[in-house]
C-alpha cells in the first residue's frame, strides 16, 4: 500500500487537495514580506522570486499537457503565462499568478481523472502521474522558498513518505533509461543504505531499505540493519534526502558508512 492507499481516484483526489493547500502555503511565503531578491541557499542559481516563477511556470505547463491530451511534450514557449507577470519584484502581481495557476492546474487534472493518456517524461503515460509529479515539485521547492525567507516548513507526514518513494522511483527510472547519467554508478555489490523516520505516526510505514545491486536498486520498507543509516523526524529526512538539508543537521544522526549516503546524494540529482 502506498502512503495514500491503494485506490486511486481517492488518491487522485488527494493530490488535487495538496497542490491546492501547498500552493496557498507558497503564495504565503510570497506575501510575507520576504526579500524576493533573496538567493535561494538550496538552489544558489536563483533567487526567491526565480524559484516561484519555475514552480508556477511548470505548474502551467503541466496543466496545458494535461488539458491538451499531449501525445508529446508541449514547448514551455507555448504556454500562456509561463513566465509569470511581467512586473518583477512585485509581490502582489506574483501572488495572484500563482493563484489563477493553482485555480488553472486543479480544475484540469481533477477533471482528467487518474487516468487519462497523456505525455509524460516518466514510467506511466497518465494524467495521475503528473497529479503526483507536481505535489512532489511543490513539497521540495516550498521547502526551498520557505528556508530561503526564514519561516517555519511543514508538510503532511504521508506527503513526505510519498515524496521518498517517488523519489527512489525516479532513480530507479533514470537508472534503467539514461544510460551516463549519474545514477548508474549507485550499483552494488553489498551496499545499502537505510531511511528511518522517528516520527511517523502510527500506521505510517516510514522506514526504506535501499540495495545498490548490480543491476540496479532495489527497494522496499522496512527496518533492517544496512552500510548507512539515516535517522531523523521525516519532515528532516525528506528534506536530507533531497540535498535540502545537511547531513549535520543536529536532528539528523547517521550510522555507519557515512561516505556511502554522501556517495548516493551526489548522484541522486534531478536533471
Amino acid at each position: 500500500m502506498t502512503p495514500l492507499g491503494d485506490d486511486r481516484d481517492a488518491r487522485h483526489d488527494r493530490y488535487c487537495d495538496e497542490i491546492e493547500k501547498q500552493l496557498r502555503q507558497l503564495r504565503a511565503v510570497v506575501t510575507s514580506g520576504a526579500d524576493l531578491s533573496a538567493t535561494v541557499p538550496t538552489c544558489p542559481d536563483w533567487s526567491l522570486e526565480q524559484l516561484v516563477r519555475h514552480t508556477g511556470g511548470a505548474l502551467r505547463w503541466v496543466e496545458l499537457n494535461v488539458r491538451s491530451r499531449a501525445r508529446e511534450e508541449v514547448p514551455e514557449a507555448e504556454v500562456p503565462g509561463y513566465e509569470g507577470p511581467e512586473k518583477r519584484g512585485d509581490p502582489a502581481a506574483l501572488d495572484a499568478w500563482l493563484a489563477e495557476t493553482g485555480d488553472m492546474v486543479v480544475r484540469t487534472v481533477r477533471a482528467a481523472g487518474p487516468d487519462t493518456d497523456v505525455w509524460t517524461w516518466g514510467w506511466e503515460r497518465t494524467s495521475g502521474f503528473w497529479a503526483r509529479r507536481m505535489v512532489n515539485e511543490i513539497t521540495i521547492h516550498r521547502a526551498d522558498a520557505t528556508l530561503a525567507a526564514g519561516l517555519p516548513y511543514e508538510v503532511a507526514p504521508e506527503i513526505a513518505a510519498d515524496a521518498i518513494d517517488e523519489w527512489l522511483e525516479i532513480v530507479e527510472f533514470a537508472q534503467r533509461t539514461m544510460p551516463g547519467d549519474p545514477s548508474g554508478e549507485l550499483r552494488g555489490p553489498g551496499r545499502s543504505i537505510h531511511l528511518h523516520a522517528t516520527d511517523a505516526p502510527a500506521g505510517l510505514d516510514a522506514e526504506w531499505v535501499v540495495e545498490l545491486t548490480e543491476r540496479g536498486l532495489v527497494r522496499r520498507r522496512g527496518h533492517e540493519k544496512a552500510t548507512v543509516a539515516l535517522r531523523g523526524p521525516l519532515t528532516e529526512v525528506l528534506l536530507a534526502f533531497y540535498r535540502r538539508l545537511p547531513l549535520d543537521d543536529e536532528r539528523l544522526e547517521v550510522l555507519g558508512e557515512r561516505e556511502l549516503l554522501e556517495f548516493w546524494l551526489e548522484r541522486a540529482t534531478f536533471g
